[in-house]
């Protein structure tokens, strides 16, 4: 194996993670065909991968896929223990740390060379110890940059090591299939197969401007910068959080007024409530809107006061929202909306008055939170919150939120996406 000298980046993935608990937990399902969920698959081990199982898919189709097939429900917080559990071991090697997710995460080990030899003895070293400390496999890619990096750890799995060279790096690349690049899901994989653009190196030999006319300037030229291993970022150690987000993939929708309510109601409850545990709360409200041919808009505005309630960030969010489709009257369907909170600070008290002027559109006199109709709004939140925290997240809620249909997966696996920075939201 190549020492990958110059290439102190290391992306570290649990595989199978979920899945792998389980059958550490009950020896009984090693070896089988297990699914974590029930009406969707949450997570599916290799066992079942191999009959086409995946992560995400309706419980009915996995059970056609494999017969054999068992489900088991989850121990939620067993998967943060081992999670944090494995972080641990990541520590002990450097501090330069980027967890992503509650199972893989970036370490720059480019300071730990002299300590404990070449990133790819430092890889195996990791890999030793949390396979014997921990009893779980994880895949490690070695490289110069975090894409490659994240690429090579997928190649490696399962249970592997792969190192790249930097000398070897359109090599190693080039045949690879596109859907392995970092940002290309299956409806652009899909695309790119139309389009007679099946792997990275014809990706990387296309050029900017013929994806810019398939995907858009901006994300065609990414790309295109990735499949030639352009990646600039740096492994980023944990800081305080800078923004708050949720997303909800919506398929092809017509933009209808109760469509945008009840997403924006359910992604504004579950916002809020995360700066509420946080003690936080936020001046800056964006609002993303996907249409089809993955077209984003986004609409921003800051507020004069830091909020943290449910309902005032479901109106700004949703005015945001009606702006950005009707600035774009020619786009009838869309694919997705996200909401994100920034310019965060510690919420020591009730928010004062908040006149909501958004350009173009106004709040209407009757619609705009005063300081009184803030303040209840922010005790009518934390009462709902003591509720949740003794009987659940299903106890109470708003209606829109609650009836929305939005939410399929169990609220422990939500948690612990939202719980990491960075964290998943696929399953919004």
């Amino acid at each position: 194996m190549p020492r990958a000298s110059g290439a102190p980046i290391l992306h570290a993935d649990l595989d199978a993670f979920y899945a792998s608990v389980e059958q550490l937990l009950d020896p009984s399902l090693r070896e089988r065909p297990i699914a974590v969920g029930g009406s969707v698959v949450l997570a599916a081990s290799y066992e079942a991968r191999a009959y086409g199982v995946r992560a995400g898919m309706p419980g009915w189709r996995a059970r056609q896929l494999c017969g054999d097939l068992l489900f088991v429900g989850g121990h939620f917080r067993r998967y943060q223990q081992f999670g944090d559990a494995v972080v641990s071991v990541f520590h002990d090697f450097t501090p330069r740390v980027e967890r992503v997710s509650i199972d893989e995460a970036f370490l720059d080990v480019s300071g730990a060379v002299h300590l404990f030899g070449a990133p790819t003895e430092i890889a195996a070293a990791i890999r030793r110890r949390v396979r014997v400390e921990i009893g779980l496999p994880l895949s490690v890619g070695v490289a110069r940059t975090k894409h490659l990096a994240k690429v090579a750890s997928q190649v490696a799995k399962p249970d592997g090591l792969v190192a790249v060279d930097p000398a070897d790096e359109r090599a190693f690349l080039d045949p690879l299939p596109i859907g392995l690049i970092w940002g290309v899901g299956p409806t652009t994989e899909r695309r790119f197969h139309e389009a007679g653009i099946r792997t990275i190196g014809q990706l990387a030999d296309t050029g900017s401007p013929i994806l810019g006319r398939l995907l858009g300037q901006t994300t065609g030229a990414k790309l295109v910068a990735l499949s030639a291993n352009i990646d600039a970022r740096t492994v980023q150690t944990p800081a305080r959080s800078k923004s708050m987000g949720a997303q909800a993939a919506l398929g092809r929708r017509q933009a209808t007024p109760e469509l945008i309510r009840e997403t924006l109601g359910y992604l504004a409850d579950r916002v809020a409530g995360r700066l509420r545990r946080a003690n936080l709360a936020g001046r800056t409200v964006t609002v993303r809107v996907r249409f089809v041919h993955l077209r984003s808009v986004t609409r921003s505005i800051t507020l004069p006061v830091a909020t943290s309630t449910t309902l005032t960030l479901t109106e700004v969010a949703e005015q945001l929202a009606r702006s950005a489709i009707a600035d774009n009257q020619g786009e009838r369907e869309i694919t997705l909306l996200a909401v994100s909170i920034f310019n965060l600070c510690p919420e020591h008290s009730l928010q004062l008055e908040l006149p909501l002027d958004i350009p173009g559109r106004r709040l209407s006199k009757g619609n705009r939170p005063v300081s009184e109709v803030e303040s209840w709004r922010w005790g009518v939140d934390r009462s709902i919150d003591a509720i949740r925290e003794k009987f659940g997240r299903t106890a109470v809620g708003y209606a829109t939120a609650v009836f929305s249909g939005a939410d399929q997966v169990p609220e422990e696996f939500r948690e612990l996406a939202e719980r990491e920075p960075g964290g998943s939201q696929e399953w919004d």
